[in-house]
């Protein structure tokens, strides 16, 4: 019989056997642990059961066995831990693009034809340049919507003579909308309809951000569960917003005071995800 699941955002919808399968194997857990999660939880499942609660039961099924591909199924949900505040997320979309051959900036502020903006990442190299609004939500349920879609483009209308370099390739001509959750189909239609670029977890279905993290084998180290939120939050104020900046400086983790074994334990698992990452 088909069960329906209640999704982050209060819908229902019915569980598809697919959909997880493919959310595994995109973490990088090897055939035999899928079918093994798979025929763990398949009995667990019941009518109404939140897609929160199969995620941790998935979670806690991969991490007893393999460390960082259960750091890499808890991607969106390391995403979330980068906040309270959108400042983290906007440092690891600059990273993120920095990676992808971009010179980026966060937080510069730019004088408009009408407006000063402050602009949370604007970025370009030698064939492309774009400025963006970063909006970071800290629960999955929370979409960004037409409203914003408006502001986005209004603000795009206002910059469009502007440079974020001095070379020719600068001037402002795109605005790239970037969620860490998801976007309305208003606010898609929308954006769609007047050019803006559009980039969430899911959306485009092709080079969304998942994918663009994944392609650029990037982690924040909010995905380490070694780290406490408290403690990815003081490394994170210290610039170390990946789980490479951690494995490049070891020493800053001193600033946590932590016992030498737990110590080696996080600069380990850092490690082990890097590795994993290289040859995946």
């Amino acid at each position: 019989m088909p069960i329906k699941i209640t999704k982050a955002d209060g819908t229902v919808e019915f569980f598809k056997l697919e959909k997880l399968r493919r959310s595994l194997r995109r973490s990088g857990a090897q055939p035999d642990e899928v079918n093994h999660v798979i025929a763990e939880l398949t009995p667990t499942l019941r009518d109404g059961i939140s897609t929160q609660e199969i995620y941790r039961n998935a979670f806690k099924l991969l991490h007893s066995s393999d460390s960082p591909v259960a750091a890499r199924y808890s991607l969106r949900r390391a995403l979330f831990n980068l906040g309270p505040t959108g400042f983290p997320f906007e440092k690891f979309l600059s990273r993120l693009f920095a990676l992808d051959g971009y010179s980026t900036t966060t937080g510069s502020t730019i004088q408009g034809k009408c407006a000063e903006h402050e602009i949370d990442i604007a970025a370009y190299k030698a064939d492309h340049s774009f400025v963006g609004e970063a909006k970071f939500h800290a629960r999955p349920g929370i979409k960004s919507d037409l409203q914003v879609a408006m502001y986005s483009y209004a603000r795009l209308m206002d910059l469009r003579e502007q440079k974020i370099c001095f070379e020719d390739i600068c001037g402002i001509r795109e605005f790239w909308l970037i969620t860490n959750t998801k976007f309305t189909s208003a606010a898609r239609d929308y954006g769609n309809c007047v050019g803006l670029k559009l980039l969430s977890w899911d959306y485009p279905k092709q080079n969304n951000l998942h994918d663009r993290i994944q392609r650029a084998g990037v982690y924040p180290i909010t995905v380490l569960q070694g780290l406490s939120t408290k403690q990815a939050r003081i490394l994170i104020e210290r610039e170390i917003i990946l789980c490479s900046d951690l494995v490049s400086k070891p020493d800053t983790l001193r600033v946590l005071h932590l016992p030498k074994r737990r110590y080696e334990e996080i600069i380990n698992e850092a490690r082990e995800l890097c590795k994993r990452q290289a040859t995946a």
